[in-house]
């Protein structure tokens, strides 16, 4: 098995398309070709990560936060993150972050604090918008189907938790297959029915190099004209956050103890409790400070997070309790989870969990 096989596999939980802008995920150091003889999961990359991965034979590393996040001008050992650059390129030793694609992806960080909490009806807290494409082309009648088959193959027309066969979007949860409209290119570019048929798929973002590959590989014509638009859509199984409900209420007080033993936190900071029983509970793993409104809007009475400053406890306002955790204890359960998922979808080399604490907080 390759780091890339590896990567495909952390794909089908968390899609690298989907992480957040601003971040560094995929494949930070090493060659995508490399064998793996072990992987070892961890939430940072530090030296002494690398180190570990050396004693247990483990040439690549999961990690969730990436090493490498800014621009490097140089690599000189200077800071942290050069020397750990260098040692893993010296060692051989390929490096991935997953970050935020993991946080935007259902079964992610946030389900993992939900579950921690033994939260219910667990829902995105703020979905991601623009997840869905569509692909037009036009194509002879008689390559229409076999061309609608292999796009359906590479993945277009599975949109998320629905299966559809889709050619153009209709309704509000299922598409289905609308050929109606079965124009054809002529001399001067007019369209004619008896040669030419449109095909129209929608697909998850994350599939548009695999489905315009097929386009080419399958597509009649030498040169192929087609279209792709993003739709204006919300994705509910992709986003920030997440927002569940206790199985029983519980007054703030009793709440703030459950979530600080749950979590595993011996540190809280919170706003002022409110007078009302807490049922209803947010959390966003990592810094959470900009999903404070959404949090307030969706109706919970607390909200989990972390980094938070001090002028974010003033928005509580008394409508909602802003409970902050810490950033690594927020996180603290990812790699464990991530251990369970490989070692399940991997079975011929060990999935090592790091052992090193990477928390660079310390407290008195």
């Amino acid at each position: 098995m390759t780091v890339q096989d590896v990567i495909n596999q952390l794909q089908e939980l968390a899609p690298l398309n989907y992480a957040e802008d601003f971040d560094n995920v995929g494949l930070l150091v090493g060659d995508k070709n490399q064998n793996v003889s072990g992987i070892l999961v961890t939430l940072d990359t530090l030296e002494t990560v690398v180190d570990e991965a050396i004693e247990n034979n483990c040439n690549l590393i999961v990690s969730f936060h990436p090493i490498i996040f800014k621009g490097l001008k140089k690599i000189t050992g200077k800071t942290y993150v050069e020397r750990v650059v260098i040692k893993a390129i010296k060692h051989n030793v390929a490096i991935i972050a997953i970050h935020t694609a993991l946080d935007n992806a259902f079964q992610g960080v946030n389900s993992i604090i939900c579950d921690q909490l033994q939260l219910q009806n667990k829902k995105i807290l703020i979905p991601q918008q623009g997840t869905l494409k569509k692909l037009q082309t036009y194509v002879p009648k008689d390559h229409a189907e076999s061309l609608r088959s292999a796009l359906f193959e590479a993945g277009a027309g599975n949109i998320g938790n629905y299966d559809s066969c889709s050619f153009n979007l209709q309704g509000t949860g299922t598409y289905r297959g609308n050929e109606d409209s079965n124009p054809s290119v002529g001399e001067a570019g007019k369209f004619h029915e008896e040669n030419e048929t449109l095909v129209s798929v929608v697909f998850q973002k994350h599939n548009q190099s695999r489905v315009v590959s097929t386009l080419f590989n399958t597509h009649p014509y030498e040169e192929v004209a087609y279209e792709i638009t993003t739709l204006d859509n919300t994705n509910q199984y992709i986003g920030m956050g997440m927002i569940g409900a206790l199985e029983t209420e519980m007054d703030a007080q009793e709440c703030l103890n459950y979530v600080k033993h749950k979590m595993n936190t011996a540190h809280m900071r919170h706003s002022k409790l409110i007078d009302r029983p807490i049922k209803k509970i947010a959390v966003l793993g990592g810094s959470g400070s900009f999903a404070i409104s959404a949090a307030k809007a969706a109706g919970a009475d607390l909200f989990v997070t972390a980094d938070l400053k001090y002028h974010d406890f003033f928005t509580a306002e008394n409508d909602i309790v802003l409970a902050d955790i810490g950033h690594y204890e927020s996180e603290q359960f990812t790699k464990s989870f991530l251990v369970d998922y490989l070692s399940k979808k991997i079975t011929n080399f060990a999935v090592v969990l790091s052992k090193t604490n990477t928390n660079p907080v310390k407290y008195l």
